[in-house]
């Protein structure tokens, strides 16, 4: 690691200058007008799942932790939510600064606050939902984190976190660092066993519904598409029943749902997307 590192905000704007990065850029809705990126993770695959596991539960009060630029404050707005974002970062780029500019852009109403998660400046039981788009994994005390996310939910309410970094064992959090496109830069990752998020979700009296793998939901495999997953699910089918029967299979949601399971039981790539589904 560089012995001067550079800021959230001067690594994503390295990132963006360099011509052979902007698929990458694209994928993590780095890219401008900023407006555009929001509408296009509104209407990604990501977003659709998303909707889907908490359907019921919208629209309702939403919290966005880490909002970043704002992409899913965006979406949770697009769909009649009352949404806050907090973001302590002020940055233009990546921070409330550009959030503020989304607001004036669409004209979406979204309440913002710039404290950290570990110490939110709300009442208790004041939203129905807690989430995080990889956030968790930002935490500056996992425990804390979940303790504040459980404080400020309503009896009832949902705590989603997506696209957190898993490791099989603490002996791989270095090659994940180490192969992150950014880490170098700014020294901010990190990566937690499963457990460990687990524990950390319990220990604050959520009830952990589901731990989504992944394999298990576009949540976690985007940038890939279920149809490139898809794809994948016959070419391991093809190698046992043969390629007509196989595409057949493929489109059981059954046979879908028990491969994608085993995929993501079988993953140990330092640094996989896992999301957490829990209720108060």
């Amino acid at each position: 690691m560089k012995d001067s590192l550079l800021s959230w905000e001067e690594a994503v704007t390295w990132l963006k200058n360099h011509p052979d990065k902007q698929q990458l850029v694209k994928f993590c809705y780095y890219d401008d007008p900023i407006e555009e990126a929001a509408e296009r993770f509104y209407k990604s695959q990501e977003w659709e799942a998303l909707q889907q596991k908490i359907s019921p539960y919208l629209p309702s009060k939403v919290l966005d932790l880490g909002a970043g630029r704002g992409i899913s404050s965006y979406a949770f707005a697009r769909i009649g939510c009352q949404v806050t974002a907090l973001e302590p970062d002020p940055s233009p780029i990546v921070g409330y600064q550009a959030i503020e500019s989304l607001i004036a852009k669409t004209g979406l109403s979204i309440e913002l606050a710039t404290e950290y998660a570990e110490t939110l400046p709300f009442p208790d039981n004041s939203f129905d939902i807690v989430y995080g788009r990889a956030v968790l994994h930002h935490a500056q005390n996992l425990k804390e984190f979940c303790q504040e996310a459980a404080r400020v939910l309503k009896p009832g309410g949902i705590f989603f976190a997506t696209r957190e970094h898993v490791i099989s064992k603490k002996e791989d959090l270095q090659t994940f660092l180490d192969n992150h496109p950014l880490h170098h830069l700014y020294g901010g990752e990190y990566a937690y066993l499963l457990q460990e998020y687990q524990e950390a979700i319990r220990a604050a009296n959520l009830k952990l519904k589901t731990s989504i793998g992944p394999f298990e939901s576009e949540i976690n495999y985007f940038p890939k598409t279920r149809e490139q997953l898809k794809d994948e699910i016959v070419s391991i089918l093809a190698r046992r029943f043969g390629k007509k029967l196989a595409i057949v299979l493929s489109s059981n949601l059954q046979i879908q749902k028990l491969v994608t399971q085993s995929l993501s039981r079988k993953s140990q790539t330092p640094g996989r997307h896992y999301s957490f589904l829990a209720f108060k």
